[in-house]
């Protein structure tokens, strides 16, 4: 049961703002069935019920299905399991948003800032504290104070979130990818006032590729329209590729570069549970020009249909789609533009989605769960 209210009355919400062309969903989410993380069977960490549960508080700033960002979507996916297993997990938000009442998702409560209960009392009772992003410093110092065990799951070589990495006995720190480990490393090695936390795993956002998989559509697509993902490089190609069709699905953070071109189609954020039916299986191939990109959930999403990705040349990028990735630099169109007209050959296509596919299979998340679990039992 989620602790009473308190007395003290937050900052007022603020107003809803409309989307471009939002996809139809409840107004308030509802429990959707879990899908199967517990497998495959090789996984005992997966499988069964926990021999001591615990309670699980995550601070974060915002959470789906209102917010479908990579890396909420990449979290739920990893505290699903928990959940699974017989946790009590509980996902406190930081930030005022569409939900004001606590809802349920995967198994997992989830309670807004607007529901003004008491995340202080939550977190003095619980066995693991975990966060990520803006949120480690605030939750870090409150679990220390309570002496619980605090865990943080790193998406980027943030100064703030590494600083606080190392502020106190931070027992484990979750990386979403082998180069952010090393990058991580680099900085304490750096920084010896930093400290190292005790332990650290690496998770990559987990995807299996069942919840992903269909048939792949006719349309270039590319998620998120802000300027580092590489907005300007899309819209580029469109207007240079009037003969083909675009779909831009509107992110959930950052400026939205959507502009009027009849060959582009833009719809408003997707939840990640339903971008198999309303982005992948109407995906020919996916386009990710970032400028920045730590990992890359879309893209390893798309392999799953066997959907070549074009993609920038970060280490995220390289490091998730390996081989299966066709890799341009993010601010060269002739050469973004040379790649898709290679991959009008119905023949290049084919080669390219068999090694997306293959990709994919290289990706099955289930160690990485397995690691995670037992890391998280441990505490």
């Amino acid at each position: 049961m989620p602790p009473r209210r308190r007395t003290a009355e937050g900052d007022p919400p603020p107003k809803r703002t409309r989307q471009v062309k939002p996809p139809k969903s409840p107004a308030e989410p509802a429990e959707r069935p879990a899908a199967a993380d517990a497998r495959p069977a090789e996984w005992p960490a997966l499988q069964g019920k926990a021999d001591r549960p615990k309670r699980i508080v995550v601070r974060i700033h915002s959470a789906p299905p209102h917010h479908n960002a990579g890396g909420e979507w990449a979290l739920f996916s990893m505290l699903r399991p928990l959940a699974q297993r017989g946790h009590d997990v509980q996902v406190w938000l930081s930030r005022y948003g569409k939900a004001r009442d606590p809802y349920h998702l995967d198994g997992i409560m989830v309670i807004p800032l607007a529901a003004r209960l008491d995340f202080g009392s939550t977190v003095r009772h619980a066995d693991v504290v975990i966060s990520q992003y803006e949120n480690v410093p605030a939750a870090g110092a409150l679990a220390r104070g309570y002496g619980i065990p605090f865990v943080v799951v790193a998406h980027n070589p943030a100064p703030a979130v590494f600083r606080n990495i190392g502020a106190g006995s931070t027992a484990l720190t979750v990386y979403n990818s082998l180069h952010l480990q090393a990058e991580a490393e680099s900085l304490f090695d750096e920084r010896p006032k930093w400290l190292k936390p005790a332990r650290s795993i690496v998770v990559r956002p987990p995807v299996f590729a069942d919840d992903y998989a269909t048939t792949p559509g006719q349309l270039i697509a590319m998620s998120n329209l802000n300027r580092e993902k590489g907005a300007e490089t899309f819209w580029k190609l469109a207007a240079r590729m009037p003969e083909h069709r675009f779909l831009a699905v509107v992110g959930a953070y950052g400026h939205q570069i959507v502009r009027d071109l009849p060959n582009v189609e833009v719809i408003g954020q997707v939840p990640g549970d339903q971008m198999r039916e309303q982005v992948y299986a109407r995906t020919r191939v996916l386009l990710m020009p970032s400028h920045a990109e730590t990992w890359g959930r879309v893209g390893v999403e798309a392999l799953a249909s066997g959907i070549p990705v074009v993609a920038a040349p970060t280490p995220g990028l390289s490091e998730s789609l390996a081989d299966a990735g066709i890799f341009c630099e993010a601010g060269d169109v002739d050469a973004w533009e040379a790649s898709l007209r290679a991959l009008d050959d119905p023949a290049e296509w084919a080669a390219a989605s068999e090694r997306a596919l293959q990709r994919s299979k290289e990706l099955d998340p289930s160690a990485d769960l397995a690691a995670w679990v037992e890391a998280i039992e441990s505490l």
